[in-house]
């Protein structure tokens, strides 16, 4: 499916079901396909991110991925109040990227194209990109500061590995690039060897846990994840703020995504989504089907010991190497935002 395609389909989605929910404001389009061209191929392993604006204070639970019109969407619900202003806009490293370009699928007050008009220009101003690494970077150490150390295992290793992949998103932003989710470190990578820092990735890919991890042992890892998967998408019924991301319509992503890294050569790089998938896949386990948990858990728990993260104690004494590391990762994103031309001088 082209990418055009995709993106008429989530437009006609949002015309025919979310526009009609109460609190409607407006939707548009976000995440890594915001730049890619209508005729370009859309992957197997991609979807289309979308955002759904709603004036209600608490937004309803967000739709998450699903099949429409063989498009695979991805729909999340935003309050208003997250975008009340410019200035709030362009401080948060997820929100701003957005709003560089015209992503406006439906826009029936106005108010997103005039928020849009106002940080389009602003977007690579040297102030806010370095407040919005800054954000990301407070992100990283609220994360691994809050990791309970009698909290489920899926629960720790979620607490952990979400908050040390935002040191890839710390420099994705001061390249101006999209912080993706599933290919953050495939994306680091890429902007590391174009500012001339390549020896620093292996230190992000040590603080994983896969510096050393070989093509065949993730692959491995990988196949146990697809059992874990399918027993985990068969039970789940317990609601989760991630439910959506494990099902069959978003098999092609977990799985089938990652299979295609390995088999490109980037297996360091398919590791990160493999083990929030494991862990994620746990906690439906956990709610939904305990004994199958139990019966899976040696898998997880194979993986957790590759990353060197196998028992509480050395996910935590993980935890405290990335906090270490943030002063000089700050220091390489400030590098590569004093080395992109394509940042201006401005005041925040």
């Amino acid at each position: 499916m082209k990418v055009g395609e995709a993106r008429k389909a989530a437009a006609k989605w949002v015309s025919q079901h979310a526009s009609r929910e109460a609190g409607f404001l407006g939707a548009y389009f976000s995440g890594s396909t915001v730049g890619l061209p209508e005729e370009a191929e859309l992957p197997e392993s991609s979807d289309i991110d979308l955002i759904i604006v709603t004036r209600l204070a608490e937004p309803r639970a967000k739709p998450g991925k699903f099949r429409f019109e063989q498009a695979l969407l991805e729909a999340t619900s935003l309050s208003w109040n997250q975008l009340a202003s410019a200035e709030s806009v362009l401080s948060d490293y997820h929100l701003a990227g957005s709003f560089r370009t015209d992503t406006i699928i439906a826009d029936p007050t106005g108010q997103l194209r005039r928020l849009q008009a106002e940080v389009a220009p602003r977007f690579a101003e040297r102030p806010w990109v370095l407040r919005r690494c800054k954000h990301a970077l407070d992100r990283i150490e609220r994360g691994l500061r809050s990791i309970g150390p009698d909290a489920p295992r899926p629960d720790q290793v979620l607490g952990w590995l979400f908050p040390t992949g935002v040191t890839t998103h710390v420099l994705l932003t001061a390249a101006l690039r999209n912080p993706t989710v599933r290919l953050r470190y495939l994306a680091a990578r890429e902007v590391l060897e174009a500012y001339g820092h390549s020896d620093k990735y292996a230190e992000l890919l040590r603080l994983l846990g896969c510096a050393q991890l070989t093509a065949r042992q993730a692959m491995s890892h990988l196949e146990a994840l697809e059992r874990t998967f399918d027993a985990a998408a068969a039970r789940a019924v317990t609601p989760f703020p991630f439910s959506s991301d494990i099902t069959p319509d978003a098999r092609p992503v977990a799985i089938d995504g990652s299979r295609e890294l390995i088999r490109n050569g980037c297996h360091q790089e398919a590791v990160f989504w493999i083990a929030a998938t494991f862990a994620r896949c746990h906690k439906v386990l956990a709610a939904d089907a305990p004994e199958a948990g139990e019966r899976l858990a040696p898998d997880f728990h194979a993986l957790l010991t590759d990353l060197g993260v196998g028992t509480t104690a050395a996910l935590l004494n993980r935890a405290d190497e990335v906090l270490r590391y943030l002063p000089r990762l700050m220091s390489a994103a400030q590098a590569i935002l004093d080395a992109n031309p394509d940042v201006k001088p401005g005041s925040a």
